[in-house]
């Protein structure tokens, strides 16, 4: 590990967190319905669950959290950027198993590559931009 210039030892984004109403439900939609791995699910505290998923191979996890008290509820724009290697047939089959995308691909022109968001079972929102 080596000290950054500003004091820090931070060396990656490790994971993300997305505030959930229901561990299961979520994730049963970002494991049974994306096809993420899931990548821990303990138990800890007074009846609480650490739960992870990502991508299969992504360094990057999400941790789907139940609200904290007096902190942000589901249903919000969680700045979560997907990348996919076919944006049209990801968008397509997103929309064949019912998640709630936007209706079309949107295609801004270069250097913007092609984009959509959906939400998951809880509203929030999450965006697909293809790797170009």
């Amino acid at each position: 590990m080596t000290e950054t210039a500003k004091g820090t030892r931070f060396t990656e984004v490790g994971r993300v967190a997305v505030t959930v109403a229901d561990q299961d439900r979520a994730l049963e939609f970002y494991v049974g319905t994306l096809g993420f791995e899931k990548r821990a699910d303990i138990p800890f505290g007074d009846g609480h669950r650490w739960i992870e998923v990502a991508p299969a191979g992504a360094p990057t996890g999400i941790a789907l959290v139940l609200p904290r008290e007096g902190g942000q509820g589901p249903g919000y724009d969680t700045g979560i950027i997907l990348t996919s290697e076919d944006i049209d047939a990801d968008h397509a089959a997103l929309r064949e198993r019912g998640v709630d995308t936007d209706p079309e691909v949107q295609r801004w022109g270069a250097p913007v590559p092609p984009m959509f968001s959906f939400r998951d079972a809880d509203g929030n929102a999450v965006m697909v931009v293809e790797n170009g």
